[in-house]
C-alpha cells in the first residue's frame, strides 16, 4: 500500500570519506539545502558507516539507499537494485596492497605472512583474491582507517588500503606492492567496480510506481549540483578527509567522482557483470539472481 508524502524519508548510507561526502553534499547537508537544491519532496537522512558495516546492513535491507561494495551485491540483489549513478570506479587505478618493504606477489601468500584487509565483502578484497588466489593468503579484517598505521607499526606484513589511503600510504613509509585497479584494467580492459549505490526495490511498493526512478533522478542531480559547485562541495568533503591535505583530498575526489559516477554507461555495466562473474567463477560470491540498473526517470 502506498504511504503518504509524510513518509518520504529516505536513509542514505555512505562511507565517511571525501568522495561520498562530495557526491551527496547537496541532499544531506544544510549548505546544500541552503543553496536551493530541490529534492523533489524526498528527505534524505545521512547515515555514516564504514563500507564493510554498510555491506552487512544491506544484508537485512536496513537502509533505503546505501553505498555497498560491488562484491557485496550478489548477497543483496533480492532486496536492492543498483542506481545508474553514484558508483566509484577505478579506471586503471584502485585499492593497493602496501608493505614496509618491497615484496613479490609470491611473498604475500607465503606461510606466516598476514595481510590487513578492510573486510571480506569489499571489492578490494575480491580483487586481491582474484589476483593472489581465493584462500591463498592469510588475512585479518581491520578497520580501514587503521590499516596503514598498523602495517607501518609492524603488526601486519602488508595491508590492503582503500579510500584516501590509496594516496597517503607513502607518507607512512610504506611501499606499493600492487595497484589492483591497474592490474584489473590491464587484464580486462575496463574499469574496476568498487563502490556502487544500491536502492531498495520495495520503494515502488511503499511510495508508488516510479519511485525508484524519481529517487535516482535526485541522486543524479545531486552529483551534477556538486560538480557545478565544486569548491563548496569540496569544503564540505574535507570534513571527512581524516587530516588528508586538501590537495590530496581534491585529487581523491577527482579519481572517484567522474563520468563513471554520473552514469555507468555500457562499459561500466559490463565491468560490473564481468567482475561479479569472475568472483562467482572463483567461488568467492554466489551468482546474483539479477543485476538491475535503475536509470533516472
Amino acid at each position: 500500500m502506498m504511504q503518504t508524502d509524510k513518509a518520504l524519508r529516505l536513509r542514505l548510507g555512505h562511507s565517511p570519506d571525501p568522495d561520498d561526502a562530495f557526491m551527496w553534499w547537496p541532499i544531506v547537508s544544510d549548505e546544500g539545502s541552503a543553496a536551493g537544491f530541490d529534492t523533489r519532496g524526498f528527505h534524505f537522512e545521512q547515515v555514516l558507516d564504514d563500507i564493510e558495516s554498510l555491506n552487512h546492513r544491506a544484508q537485512v535491507g536496513e537502509l533505503e539507499i546505501t553505498a555497498i561494495s560491488c562484491a557485496q551485491y550478489p548477497y543483496v540483489a533480492d532486496r536492492y537494485a543498483l542506481t545508474a549513478c553514484g558508483s566509484s570506479m577505478g579506471d586503471n587505478y584502485g585499492p593497493k596492497i602496501v608493505a614496509r618493504r618491497a615484496m613479490g606477489l609470491e611473498e604475500l601468500t607465503a606461510d606466516g605472512v598476514t595481510l590487513a584487509v578492510p573486510g571480506e565483502r569489499t571489492s578490494a578484497f575480491g580483487a586481491a583474491s582474484l589476483l593472489l588466489g581465493p584462500g591463498a593468503f592469510r588475512f585479518q579484517v581491520v578497520q580501514f582507517d587503521q590499516i596503514i598505521s598498523r602495517v607501518a607499526g609492524g603488526q601486519f606484513d602488508a595491508g590492503l588500503v582503500i579510500h584516501e589511503g590509496q594516496l597517503t600510504f607513502a607518507e607512512a613509509g610504506l611501499e606499493m606492492i600492487v595497484d589492483l585497479g591497474s592490474w584489473w584494467t590491464s587484464r580486462n580492459g575496463m574499469p574496476l567496480p568498487l563502490g556502487v549505490s544500491a536502492i531498495r526495490r520495495d520503494l515502488d511498493d511503499s511510495h508508488g510506481p516510479g519511485t525508484l526512478q524519481r529517487v535516482t533522478t535526485v541522486l543524479l542531480e545531486s552529483l551534477r549540483f556538486a560538480l557545478a559547485h565544486r569548491e563548496e562541495a569540496l569544503q564540505y568533503a574535507l570534513r571527512f578527509a581524516r587530516d588528508t591535505p586538501p590537495s590530496l583530498a581534491d585529487r581523491f575526489v577527482s579519481m572517484y567522482v567522474n563520468k563513471w559516477t554520473l552514469d555507468f554507461g555500457d562499459l561500466g555495466r559490463e565491468a560490473v557483470r564481468t567482475f561479479l562473474r569472475q568472483l562467482n567463477e572463483a567461488g568467492l560470491v554466489p551468482e546474483p539472481p539479477s543485476i538491475e540498473f535503475i536509470d533516472p526517470g
